[in-house]
C-alpha cells in the first residue's frame, strides 16, 4: 500500500508498505479521509510522544471496514467509521478515574502506532465508531472536534450547564475555528475570534462568527468582559495576556498547546479576588461519539474548514514545509 512515512526524526517520505497480517479484535480500515493537525508535525520531530520511528502519521481519519479478525462482533465488513485514536492502559491512576486521555503511558495511531496517512490502516475495531451516511472528510474532524469536546467539557461547559453569554476564541486558524462554531452550536450567544491575520478573520466573518484583530486598541477595550476566554494559538505571550480578559467570575481555557518549557506570569490574588476559574486540556477523552452527535447537526459551516483535499502525494510537501496561504485551514489526504 501507499503511505507516508516517519523514517527517522525531521525524515519524511512517501513509501510503499506491507498491510501487514490482521491481528485478533482488529479491523482493516480501507482510509478515505485523513486529516494534517501539528501534532503530525511535532511527532516528526520528535517533539511529541515516543519518537517512534519508522511510523505511519494520522490520527484524524475516517474510511470503511475492509475485513474484521474472526473474534471481532462489530462493526462488521463495509461499515463506514471514524478512529478514537487513543490507546490508554486502562490501568493507571487517570484510567481508573476515567480520565483515560491522561493515561501514564498513553499509546495512540499516528504517535506510536501506525496511523491514518496510508491507504489502509490496522485498527482495533473498539476504537472504531459508526458514522452512517456522514461524508468522510467531514468524519474526519471528529478527532480534532473531540478534542474541543474534552476542553469544553474541562472548563466546566457541560450539556445542560449555563453558558455564557460572551465568549472568546483567540486564533483563527481551524482549530481556534472548530472550537468557536463549537461553542456557538452548543448554544453561546456571542462569539468572537481574534486574530493577526485579517483575512483570516474575514473567513471567521463569513462562517458567522464575529472577529477583532489581535493586540488591536479595540481588544484592549475588551479587558475583563468575555465570561469565557480560550487560547488556541499555543504562544506564552498570549495566553498571558487572555488572564486580562476575562470577565470578573469567568473562565480561561489553556486549549493551544504551548512549549513545554514556556512560562507566564499570572498575579494569584487576581485569580483570587475576581474568582477565576483556570482550565487545561489535553487530547480527546472518548468524545468521538459527542463530536459526531454535533458533526450531524453541521449546516456546512464546519465542513467549510477543510480548505485541501488532496492525494498522499500532495499532502506529502505539508509535513515538511509551513503553508504561507492565510486561507490554509485543514489539509486532508482524500481517497477517490
Amino acid at each position: 500500500m501507499k503511505a507516508i512515512q516517519f523514517t527517522a526524526k525531521g525524515e519524511a517520505r512517501l513509501a510503499d508498505l506491507a498491510i501487514g497480517d490482521l491481528p485478533a479484535g482488529h479491523a482493516l480500515i480501507r482510509v478515505k479521509a485523513s486529516g494534517l493537525c501539528h501534532t503530525d508535525i511535532d511527532v516528526l520531530h520528535a517533539r511529541y510522544g515516543d519518537g517512534a520511528f519508522p511510523l505511519v502519521p494520522g490520527h484524524e481519519y475516517a474510511g470503511v471496514v475492509e475485513a474484521i479478525a474472526a473474534d471481532v462482533t462489530g462493526p462488521g465488513i463495509g461499515a463506514r467509521v471514524a478512529v478514537d485514536p487513543n490507546l490508554p492502559c486502562g490501568a493507571c491512576p487517570s484510567c481508573r478515574k476515567g480520565l483515560t486521555n491522561l493515561c501514564r503511558d498513553l499509546k495512540a495511531y499516528g504517535v506510536s502506532h501506525n496511523g491514518g496517512f496510508a491507504e489502509y490502516s490496522l485498527v482495533r475495531a473498539d476504537q472504531l465508531h459508526g458514522i452512517g451516511a456522514m461524508p468522510f472528510p467531514l468524519a474526519a474532524l471528529a478527532e480534532p472536534l473531540a478534542c474541543v469536546v474534552n476542553g469544553l467539557e474541562s472548563a466546566g461547559l457541560h450539556s445542560g450547564s449555563p453558558r455564557p453569554r460572551e465568549a472568546l476564541v483567540i486564533g483563527a486558524g481551524p482549530i481556534g475555528l472548530l472550537l468557536a462554531l463549537c461553542l456557538k452550536a452548543e448554544g453561546v450567544r456571542n462569539v468572537t475570534v481574534a486574530d493577526i491575520n485579517e483575512s483570516r478573520l474575514a473567513f471567521a466573518a463569513d462562517l458567522g462568527l464575529c472577529g477583532i484583530v489581535s493586540g488591536s486598541v479595540e481588544l484592549a477595550a475588551n479587558r475583563r468582559s468575555y465570561d469565557f476566554v480560550a487560547d488556541a494559538t499555543g504562544i506564552a505571550s498570549v495566553v498571558e495576556g487572555m488572564i486580562d480578559l476575562v470577565a470578573d467570575g469567568g473562565t480561561a481555557l489553556f486549549f493551544g498547546v504551548c512549549a513545554p518549557d514556556a512560562r507566564i506570569s499570572v498575579a494569584p490574588f487576581e485569580i483570587f479576588r475576581r474568582q477565576l476559574k483556570l482550565a487545561g486540556s489535553h487530547s480527546l477523552n472518548r468524545n468521538i461519539p459527542d463530536a459526531l452527535a454535533i458533526l450531524e447537526k453541521d449546516d456546512g459551516r464546519i465542513a467549510r474548514l477543510v480548505s485541501h483535499r488532496l492525494t498522499l502525494d500532495e499532502v506529502l510537501p505539508f509535513f515538511t514545509k509551513k503553508p504561507t496561504d492565510p486561507a490554509t485551514m485543514k489539509v486532508q489526504f482524500v481517497a477517490d
